[in-house]
C-alpha cells in the first residue's frame, strides 16, 4: 500500500472533520469529500433545532488543538442550534483544513483498485478507489491508503410504512408528506395533521403542532404511533433536563387534548385524493382527510456506495457487526452506550471504517462525543499506534431517556426543538445528524 495516498473521509459533519483534524495532526493526508454545498451541509439541513448537549460536548479535542492557533475561541457554555454548531464550530474547522475539504462530491462508490468484491488475490495490498460524482455530473476517482466512512444517516429517512418499506402510495402522496421536523407549522392553521413516530422527532412535531392548536382551535393534530404506549420520552433522572422535560411535554399535550394519541397504528397505505391524505392501519383504522403527514420515524444508513467492499453488518440494524451487542435500543440508552475504537469498528477490508453515526446503523442512541472517541482510536490504528488505538478513553454519563422498550417507530435520541434542547445523533441527530 502506497502510504504517500491520501485517507480519504467521506463526509464533512462532525466526524468527518474530526477524522480530518486527527490525520493531521498524526502527519497523515486527509482528503475529506462532501456531497453538501458546504461543510456541515447535514447539520445546516436541521439547522433550526437546538442540541441537548452543551458546546463543551461537541467539540473534538484534535479539532479545538487544529483551530486555536488561528485565533479562535471555542464557545464555552450554553446548548447551540445545529446551524450555531455549522456558523461557530464546524465551518471555522472546514477553513482551516483548507483544500483538503471539497465540496460537492456525492461518493458513488468505493473498491478495491482493480480487485471487485470477489477477488482474494492481492487485495489487501491494493489502494481503494473512491469514485465520486460532481454537481455539474462530472465523474472523479480519487486513490486513498485508507478510507472513513463518516457520511451519516441524513438525508435517508425511514418511510412511514410499518413494515420498514414505504407504505404503499406513499411515494404518490410525497407532495402532503414530510420527513423532518419543520421550521414553522403556522402554515397549517385550521388543518388536519398527522404525526407517525413516537421517538423525540416526533415529540418535538408534536408540541409544535400543539401550540398552534393553541392559536388556532379549529386545528385536528392526531400523533399516530406503533407501539401500545408512549415511552422512553420523559425521565426525571436524564441528566440532559431539557431532553427529559421533552417527551413529558408532548404527553401533557395529550393530556388537555389538544393532541389525539393513536396506539399500535401501523401504518399500511396511503391514499391521495386531491389535496388530502387517508392512512390506513393493519388493524383496518383510517384516518380520514388528512392534509399533511409529518413522518418522523428514524433514519437508516445507505449501504449502496459499500457494495464492492467486504462488510461486517449486524443484520437487523445495519450497524457496524462489532458494535451491534452495545447499541442494542432494546437494551442501551445513549449514555449506557459505552466507548468504542478499532477493534470493534474493524472491517473484513482492512484500513476500511464506518465511523459516527453511520457505524450504529438504524440504531438510535449516537452520541457526538462517541464518534469523536471513534475517531481517535481509528486513526491512532492507522497511524500504527496500537496502544492509544485501543485504549478507550471515554466515559459518558447514564442517561436514563433513551432506555426502555426498543422504538418500533425507529425514534432518535435526537430531536429539535424550537425552544426546547434536543440531541440529534449526538449528545450530541437525527437528527436523526
Amino acid at each position: 500500500m502506497d502510504i504517500e495516498l491520501p485517507v480519504v473521509v467521506i463526509g464533512a459533519g462532525p466526524q468527518g472533520l474530526a477524522a480530518a483534524a486527527h490525520l493531521l495532526e498524526r502527519g497523515i493526508e486527509p482528503l475529506v469529500l462532501e456531497h453538501g454545498a458546504a461543510a456541515g451541509a447535514a447539520v445546516s439541513g436541521w439547522g433550526h433545532v437546538r442540541l441537548f448537549s452543551e458546546w463543551p460536548e461537541l467539540v473534538d479535542q484534535a479539532a479545538r488543538r487544529l483551530l486555536e492557533p488561528t485565533g479562535w475561541i471555542a464557545p464555552r457554555a450554553g446548548c447551540p442550534t445545529g446551524g450555531e454548531w455549522v456558523k461557530e464550530y464546524l465551518a471555522p474547522l472546514a477553513t482551516a483544513l483548507g483544500d483538503r475539504v471539497r465540496t460537492g462530491l456525492a461518493v458513488t462508490g468505493i473498491s478495491r483498485t482493480g480487485r471487485d468484491k470477489v477477488v482474494d488475490a492481492g487485495r489487501a495490498a491494493q489502494p481503494f478507489e473512491v469514485r465520486a460524482t460532481g454537481t455539474d455530473g462530472t465523474e472523479h476517482r480519487f486513490f486513498a491508503r485508507a478510507v472513513l466512512d463518516a457520511s451519516g444517516t441524513w438525508g435517508n429517512p425511514n418511510p412511514a410504512g410499518a413494515s420498514g418499506l414505504p407504505a404503499l402510495g406513499e411515494k404518490a402522496a410525497a407532495a402532503l408528506l414530510e420527513y423532518e421536523i419543520p421550521r414553522s407549522v403556522s402554515d397549517l392553521a385550521g388543518r388536519h395533521i398527522v404525526v407517525l413516530g413516537s421517538g423525540h422527532s416526533a415529540a418535538h412535531a408534536v408540541l409544535l403542532l400543539a401550540g398552534l392548536v393553541r392559536r388556532a382551535p379549529g386545528t385536528r393534530v392526531e400523533w399516530a404511533i406503533r407501539r401500545d404506549a408512549p415511552s422512553g420520552l420523559s425521565s426525571a433522572d436524564d441528566q440532559l433536563p431539557a431532553r427529559g422535560a421533552l417527551g413529558g411535554r408532548a404527553q401533557q399535550a395529550v393530556t388537555e387534548g389538544r393532541v389525539a394519541l393513536l396506539t399500535g397504528f401501523r401504518t399500511t397505505e396511503l391514499r391521495r385524493d386531491g389535496d388530502r391524505l387517508s392512512l390506513l392501519s393493519e388493524d383496518g383504522r383510517r384516518l380520514e382527510g388528512v392534509d399533511r403527514v409529518f413522518v418522523l420515524t428514524g433514519f437508516r444508513p445507505d449501504l449502496e456506495i459499500l457494495r464492492e467492499l467486504r462488510t461486517a453488518l449486524d443484520p437487523s440494524r445495519e450497524a457496524v457487526a462489532g458494535l451491534a451487542s452495545e447499541i442494542d435500543p432494546n437494551v442501551h440508552s445513549c449514555g449506557t452506550v459505552r466507548g468504542t475504537g478499532v477493534l470493534e469498528l474493524a472491517q473484513p477490508d482492512p484500513d476500511f471504517y464506518i465511523l459516527g453515526a453511520k457505524s450504529y446503523g438504524r440504531a438510535p442512541t449516537f452520541l457526538a462525543l462517541t464518534g469523536y472517541e471513534q475517531v481517535r482510536s481509528v486513526v491512532a490504528e492507522l497511524a500504527g499506534d496500537h496502544e492509544a488505538a485501543i485504549r478507550n478513553e471515554l466515559v459518558l454519563p447514564d442517561s436514563g431517556v433513551c432506555g426502555g422498550a426498543g422504538d418500533l417507530d425507529g425514534g432518535s435520541c435526537c430531536v429539535p426543538a424550537r425552544k426546547q434542547t434536543i440531541q440529534l445523533g449526538i449528545r450530541p441527530l437525527a437528527v436523526n445528524a
